[in-house]
């Protein structure tokens, strides 16, 4: 049965008709934009997570360090161009890769893990996962393994066909970095100061190069002593560019607050991590933090999430790349 014929005294249904008109044609000019979901591979590849999980399980069993390898990556990925695996992508006749930044130089690392992983979940479900979903739940998963916090991963990202080596330059933190530098780089993410000094957290695990923290070892005057002390017998003046050194002293390999702690006691092995306790606008939230790990661990769950909606590409856009670190 179609709509009632209009006569001149049927006035009443002109507007009526009108803004069923218009409501069309506002839904056809609208584009869809698919939403991520903690369940979008549940028909697709039910397998998915379990696949990533055992994984990843494996890769940190052979090298502890590799957790704070994977949860960095996801962090070096979503502030450039958002969560879309860009960082994965090798240099191309099209693009320089982000690889190369400065801030990823030598540095990022695990791209042999997500490539196994990539591989693996291929097997089981081929086209159907993207990279940049399973960059997502490896840093999730790597965070429980080494004894930190949870979180429902939301999932539906595609991957990318382009990389930004500029960008990254430009976006990505850097250890030399002031705290009002800080700040601005994760608000123009969409993340504010608590976001930052959580996520900074991370740093409870991994290992800095003597090429990071020399500088502040032998120079910095906001540091302990003896901790300098210590620092400086890994890392000499001139060479030893290579030598790590752990981001914690006191606990390198798990996860918990003692990151913070560290920086009360002006310990944090990086300019990055000490100017988040230096008299400025943080001091508060890393006291929080180095007095309850509950709640730095729900902080962190919390950004982790946040950090992983930073732009996702959904819907048609972008791909899934059928190999993480080239285009299809």
């Amino acid at each position: 049965m179609g709509l009632p014929a209009v006569s001149p005294t049927s006035n009443f249904r002109i507007p009526f008709i009108c803004v069923l008109a218009t409501m069309f044609f506002l839904l056809s000019t609208i584009p869809c934009q698919a939403q991520l979901s903690p369940t979008f591979y549940e028909n697709t590849c039910p397998t998915a997570l379990t696949t990533i999980r055992t994984a990843v399980r494996s890769a940190i069993a052979r090298e502890r360090r590799m957790a704070a390898s994977l949860v960095r990556l996801l962090f070096h990925d979503c502030f450039v161009q958002g969560c879309d695996a860009s960082v994965l992508l090798d240099d191309s006749p099209s693009f320089a890769s982000e690889q190369n930044a400065p801030q990823n130089f030598r540095s990022a690392r695990g791209f042999e893990v997500i490539a196994n992983v990539k591989s693996q979940v291929e097997n089981v479900c081929p086209g159907v996962v993207s990279c940049a979903d399973i960059l997502a739940v490896a840093a999730r998963d790597s965070s429980v393994y080494v004894g930190g916090p949870t979180w429902t991963v939301k999932l539906g990202r595609r991957d990318s066909t382009t990389a930004s080596q500029s960008q990254a330059a430009s976006d990505l933190p850097r250890f030399t970095d002031s705290l009002e530098t800080l700040l601005e780089s994760f608000s123009n993410k969409g993340l504010n100061a608590r976001d930052m000094v959580a996520l900074s957290g991370a740093h409870t695990i991994g290992q800095a190069k003597c090429a990071a923290f020399r500088d502040r070892v032998y120079n910095g005057s906001n540091i302990d002593a003896g901790f300098a002390s210590t620092r400086r017998r890994g890392c000499p003046s001139v060479g030893g560019n290579e030598n790590l050194a752990p981001l914690d002293l006191v606990t390198p390999n798990s996860f918990d607050n003692n990151y913070f702690k560290n920086l009360i006691q002006r310990k944090g092995l990086l300019q990055s991590d000490q100017v988040l306790f230096s008299g400025g606008s943080t001091d508060g939230i890393v006291k929080e933090y180095s007095n309850n790990r509950a709640t730095f661990n729900a902080d962190f769950a919390a950004a982790m999430v946040k950090m992983g909606d930073i732009s996702p590409l959904t819907g048609t856009a972008g791909q899934i790349r059928r190999v993480c670190s080239v285009v299809n």
